[in-house]
Formats: C-alpha cells, sequence, structure tokens
C-alpha cells in the first residue's frame, strides 16, 4: 500500500473504537469504494470543528453561548446530574426521564495516568452550585475505583457543607441480564442498590 493510505489508516486507527481492520476498512471505503463520500466528510469535520465547542456552563457540546440543555427553561434547575464525558450526557438524554441540568466533569481522577483534581471540570462544579438553586447532585459517575475516588472527593471537597442531597446512580445487572452471567462487582452493587417492592 502507498505511504499516504498507510497514513490514513494510522490516523483513523487512533479514533477510539477502531482497531488495524476497521481503520483498513474505512480508508479503502473512502478511497476506493466511495471517494465522494470523502470530500463530504472533509467539509462536515471542518464544519464541526470550527463550529462545536465546550459549553461554558456545563460542559456539553454546543455551537451557541450554551448548550441547548442549559438553555432549556422548562429544566428542573434544583437537580444537577454530574457526568464523566459528553457520551454520558447523551446516554442520559436518550433515556429520557431525567430533565435536570448536567455538569460533565471531563472525565475521572486517575493518578496513575496523570489525571489530578486539576485536570477535571470540578472548579466550575463548585462555581455553578454557587450560582445555581441546587438542592440535589446525582453522581452518574462509572462504579469502578476511579469513579469512585471521583465521587469521593466531589463529596470531599466540593459538596460539603453546602446542605445538599447528594445521590448515586444504582448499578446492578442489566435488563435481560442473567445472575450467573454477572461479575462480583455488579453483582454487590444490585444487592447494595435494592429497593422495596412496594
Amino acid at each position: 500500500m502507498s505511504s499516504s493510505f498507510e497514513l490514513l489508516q494510522q490516523c483513523l486507527k487512533r479514533l477510539p473504537g477502531l482497531g488495524y481492520r476497521s481503520a483498513e476498512r474505512l480508508a479503502l471505503h473512502l478511497l476506493v469504494e466511495q471517494p465522494g463520500a470523502c470530500e463530504e466528510l472533509m467539509a462536515v469535520l471542518a464544519q464541526a470543528r470550527d463550529s462545536v465547542h465546550a459549553c461554558p456552563d456545563c460542559g456539553n457540546l454546543c455551537e451557541g453561548d450554551v448548550c441547548e440543555v442549559c438553555a432549556d427553561g422548562s429544566r428542573n434547575r434544583a437537580i444537577l446530574c454530574v457526568v464523566e464525558t459528553v457520551t454520558d450526557l447523551r446516554a442520559m438524554e436518550r433515556a429520557g426521564p431525567y430533565r435536570g441540568l448536567y455538569h460533565v466533569l471531563q472525565g475521572k481522577l486517575s493518578p496513575i495516568h496523570g489525571v489530578g483534581p486539576e485536570q477535571l471540570n470540578l472548579a466550575g462544579l463548585s462555581g455553578r452550585l454557587d450560582q445555581l438553586p441546587v438542592e440535589e447532585v446525582i453522581l452518574a459517575v462509572s462504579n469502578d475505583i476511579e469513579g469512585e475516588a471521583t465521587c469521593h472527593y466531589i463529596q470531599e471537597e466540593i459538596l460539603a457543607g453546602r446542605g445538599l442531597r447528594v445521590s448515586r446512580i444504582g448499578f446492578g445487572l442489566p435488563s435481560g441480564g442473567g445472575i450467573p452471567f454477572a461479575d462480583a462487582t455488579t453483582l454487590r452493587s444490585a444487592l447494595e442498590g435494592r429497593r422495596n417492592c412496594d
């Protein structure tokens, strides 16, 4: 293969979720099978790069002054859901039942990967809690060691002394999942997060 093809494949391979074979298929598709799609993709990427940025309030993607969620006056401003990434926010929105505001941390604490409190959007969280009439903070951060450390840090360093109700999303068995296939951490979370059947 040509060096330009190899360079394109290597560039595509650096994208999340793409391995060697997927990057190769995409490169072949764009260059050989559908070369017209390449022009459209380049134009759309350039437009998105120039117009999409992080919402200064919550960290969500936006094209205007603030994102659509922050601009929506019908949202419950007394509830703030803290998520790791924009991907998490989008998943919560697709699920549908949540109608409060969000705050995107842009990651989670991970000293082994060089991610400390300074690298996260924690100062923005503290500022928003000072400005908004928040009564409850929902911590929707992953159920792993880094996620637990992030939640603990937020509770101790940002939420302490504010008199807010703090909750954590439930974890456990997925819909349609069976007990024999669940790992020990998932089963423990499911048992700890159980609720009354009333």
